[in-house]
């Protein structure tokens, strides 16, 4: 099977970018509402339904939601795009509904995907409100897990673009984890089966984005909704979504989550995961904290009256303006810059900064600055 091929043919082209709110997809959940399969399941603190759309009649149950963090909007576009397979007609979605049952909640967090905040609109994350349920989205998400049984959990996320593959210089394009269920971070039967999808599915990534796959950390939370689930027994697995090359809307990043997708459900259904891939799980690489948005290296600096060579870095800031979602770049580094990478980098070759305010970059000062060279940098970038 060709993914790159399946995500070309199924991809719904109607949502787009980075700003997904519920006014979005409502439309789609309606399309796709063919056999009364969608179901409004409770209400956000602003009154907003949520909805779950449940498809297949398989014995095995598989549960998916996105935007737990209202600004993480890639996996909800990739939901969709696989939601468009199992309607589809086709012998793999035949085979997948046949093999599983399909109860995804699209958008868990509808308030905050409209101010694009990773919180609700109480300012709280949910996924750190897996034990306290203080919020009625943790317990829509609770209360449709114990009713729907789950075998398989698929934590649906987005990642910084901080984040590469270990020290490669590869950005995290992809990363999993199958999450931890006790302190001590040990692996049973549980956790065994989301560690041995997880290897499988890297193994089929690895010929559509070679070296660009991460390992998130494990580390054991257990008001992490993910932590939670696996500590109940219930095979769970992480997505994060992160940055590929000159994607910043993600819409590269998008098919490989759709990749990842139906690559789970199908190396499911070919019963081909083997009893331990511990070793293979453990050898994708780990996430690190490596990159920045934009580096400018060996720029020079009149310092107190002396010219000093240096370096600094700045990221994007996402902000919603205008129900637009627009990079703002700001300084967040300065000097060394060593075992850290950019996404974007500019060699100055010692030419000397200059801006509207001190000439010399300061921290979380927005990036608009100019070199002697005559060269000028609006939001971080050449304007021409």
């Amino acid at each position: 099977m060709n993914l790159e091929e399946l995500f070309n043919q199924y991809k719904e082209e109607s949502i787009q970018g980075r700003y997904i709110t519920l006014d979005s997809i409502e439309p789609l959940l309606q399309k796709l509402n063919t056999n009364n399969q969608l179901k409004i399941i409770g209400k956000s603190v602003l009154g907003k339904p949520v909805y779950s759309y449940q498809i297949g009649e398989g014995e095995t149950k598989i549960f998916l939601w996105s935007q737990m963090h209202g600004n993480e909007s890639t996996t909800t576009k990739a939901l969709f795009d696989f939601l468009n397979v199992l309607n589809s007609g086709s012998d793999l979605a035949k085979q997948l509904l046949r093999n599983f049952t399909f109860c995804s909640i699209p958008m868990l967090n509808p308030d905050g995907a409209t101010l694009y905040t990773r919180e609700n609109a109480n300012k709280v994350d949910l996924n750190r409100d897996s034990q306290n349920l203080s919020q009625p989205e943790s317990k829509i998400l609770r209360e449709t897990f114990e009713s729907f049984k789950p075998d398989y959990c698929f934590n649906l996320h987005d990642q910084r673009t901080i984040f590469g593959v270990s020290d490669t210089g590869k950005s995290a394009t992809l990363s999993f984890l199958a999450p931890s269920y006790n302190e001590e971070r040990e692996i049973n039967e549980s956790r065994l089966k989301a560690i041995n999808l997880i290897a499988g599915i890297n193994e089929v990534l690895q010929q559509y984005l070679p070296n660009q796959i991460g390992r998130f950390d494990d580390s054991f939370n257990i008001n992490c909704i993910g932590d939670t689930f696996q500590s109940l027994g219930v095979s769970t697995l992480l997505f994060e979504a992160g940055h590929f090359a000159n994607d910043y809307d993600r819409e590269e990043t998008r098919k490989f989550v759709f990749m990842a997708l139906v690559s789970s459900f199908t190396t499911l259904c070919e019963n081909v995961i083997v009893d331990n891939r511990i070793d293979k799980y453990l050898n994708i690489p780990q996430n690190k904290v490596v990159f920045y948005d934009l580096m400018y290296k060996n720029i020079k600096i009149n310092y107190d009256g002396i010219e000093i060579i240096t370096n600094f870095a700045a990221q994007y800031k996402e902000e919603l303006i205008e129900n637009q979602i627009c990079f703002n770049a700001y300084i967040s580094q300065i000097g060394e810059l060593e075992n850290h990478f950019g996404h974007y980098v500019y060699d100055a070759k010692g030419a000397l900064y200059k801006d509207d305010y001190d000439n010399f970059p300061k921290l979380n000062q927005k990036a608009d600055f100019y070199l002697d060279n005559n060269i000028k940098f609006v939001n971080g970038m050449i304007k021409i």
